[in-house]
């Protein structure tokens, strides 16, 4: 077997285009989905039915659609009702859509199991409405949620390498690229797998940070 790495590394550039991409992809989908989450949460936690079934089926319709049918839907669907996007708008869409329902019901289970005491107690001492959401509410979502969201981004990672699919020119898209254009598609490939590894495990240390954060803040 004649491995042809020197190719790789004439790819280089080329390589790093499409980490950057899917990188950046993943970052500004992620951003936009944590705050389509958060919105999304507080129907989902709402003690009224007629807002929160509503919101609920909603959630749960858009975890119960593969990522790639998602992206498939966006990019060839929506052009037959007269909306046209182009690769990069619907990556970002799509990344957000999809992983916004994910975001809202980690937030939720996260809500629900925060103690009823503090709550009661931040309302005895005038905290209502948005100021209870925002001074009590979310901090202790945002840290009990942390490391399972942290566990959605790297999913996210993995998820991406369907957006090839509709051209979108991130890691998998190039490494398919080089391997038809120089005939090298083990070494396009493994080193796509590494390069992804690679950030995964650079989230992963980021979901172990926050983890340790999350235990050291239940301590006291």
């Amino acid at each position: 077997m004649n491995l042809r790495f020197d190719v790789i590394w004439e790819q280089a550039p080329a390589f790093a285009t499409g980490l950057w991409n899917t990188v950046w992809i993943c970052v500004v989908g992620t951003a936009i989905a944590f705050l389509l989450g958060i919105v999304l949460v507080l129907p989902l936690v709402s003690r009224a039915k007629f807002v929160r079934l509503p919101a609920k089926a909603l959630v749960e319709g858009a975890r119960a659609i593969p990522f790639l049918m998602l992206a498939y839907l966006v990019y060839y669907g929506l052009p037959s009702l007269g909306v046209t996007l182009d690769s990069w708008q619907t990556a970002v869409l799509v990344t957000a859509l999809y992983n916004a329902a994910y975001v809202a019901e980690i937030l939720r289970a996260a809500w629900v199991n925060l103690p009823r005491g503090q709550t009661e107690a931040a309302r005895s001492c005038g905290f209502t409405g948005f100021k209870l959401l925002r001074r009590i509410i979310l901090p202790q979502v945002l840290v009990t949620a942390a490391p399972v969201l942290g566990n959605q981004l790297i999913q996210l990672i993995r998820d991406s390498s369907f957006l090839a699919i509709i051209t979108v020119p991130e890691l998998t898209f190039t490494a398919k690229a080089v391997q038809s254009d120089a005939f090298v598609p083990f070494e396009s490939f493994i080193t796509a797998a590494l390069l992804y590894w690679a950030v995964c495990l650079v989230a992963e240390s980021g979901v172990k940070r926050l983890e340790f954060a999350r235990n050291l803040y239940a301590r006291y």
